[in-house]
């Protein structure tokens, strides 16, 4: 299929941050639109429009986005230029980053990238293609690898009985330290032994909702919240041998309850 070029430099900059990311690091959209249009100045572009995405997270396809939507539709009428500051502005992952970019080479639309660490790069050219790929490649292994420290560092802290998260049905924390809580630790006593009596999850959850049982977050119970404590690793590594005690504890006050 021949290449569709199109005539003119119409250029549109897409700036794009989510609220933690500005808080965070200082991104703000207008930084951004301020490099972008030195840079189209620069670049002898006829800025056309400059599309804002406020508060909208990169895991979202840009197409989906309510600026990217806008910003796509501009392409489609015309414009053959988009600049943006850096490629994690546009894209959620090098798949994505690739495909996109690859059907505007084919319309003839050239992607301006305006901060590489010092340089600026184009997919006006083979090497500004070639670069293109290796960055998006090398975008996604960083982003596995940090998603594998980050599973290895909650792992770590699970075994290590360490708050990882929010504390889960069961338990309170002290620090980043998960203690075991006597009421909770009741309910998910409880629930081991109707499982083990026959219940279905089913069954065990209606009960606990008939019975006014709150949950951590004071919700519903339901089958598949019953399934993740009966399944969770959680009650038997976070507390370590902490947690018989308590259900020792437990027997005892129902059998001095039955005593009463």
């Amino acid at each position: 299929m021949a290449k569709q070029t199109k005539v003119g430099n119409r250029a549109i900059c897409y700036t794009r941050v989510s609220t933690v990311e500005q808080w965070k690091t200082g991104i703000s959209l207008e930084a951004q639109e301020e490099r972008l249009r030195a840079y189209c100045q620069m670049a002898g572009l006829d800025l056309v429009d400059v599309v804002r995405e406020e508060g909208v997270s990169a895991s979202i396809p840009l197409g989906k986005r309510p600026a990217g939507e806008r910003l796509l539709r501009q392409v489609g009428d015309g414009a053959t230029h988009i600049v943006a500051l850096k490629l994690d502005r546009l894209f959620r992952d090098a798949e994505d980053a690739l495909r996109q970019t690859r059907e505007w080479d084919r319309a003839g639309v050239v992607l301006h990238l305006v901060d590489l660490g010092g340089t600026s790069l184009s997919t006006g050219s083979a090497m500004g293609r070639m670069f293109l790929t290796l960055m998006a490649g090398c975008a996604e292994l960083e982003r596995n690898l940090v998603s594998e420290r980050t599973v290895s560092v909650l792992s770590h802290k699970k075994q290590q009985g360490r708050v990882y998260n929010h504390p889960p049905f069961g338990f309170g924390r002290i620090g980043d330290r998960l203690v075991p809580l006597l009421d909770e630790m009741a309910v998910v006593h409880l629930i081991r032994e109707r499982r083990e009596d026959g219940w279905s999850l089913g069954m065990i959850a209606e009960a606990l909702n008939s019975d006014n049982v709150s949950t951590k977050n004071s919700a519903r119970w339901y089958a598949r919240t019953v399934k993740n404590i009966l399944e969770s690793s959680i009650y038997r590594i976070a507390a370590g041998e902490r947690t018989e005690p308590i259900i020792q504890q437990i027997r005892c006050a129902k059998d001095s309850a039955r005593v009463a």
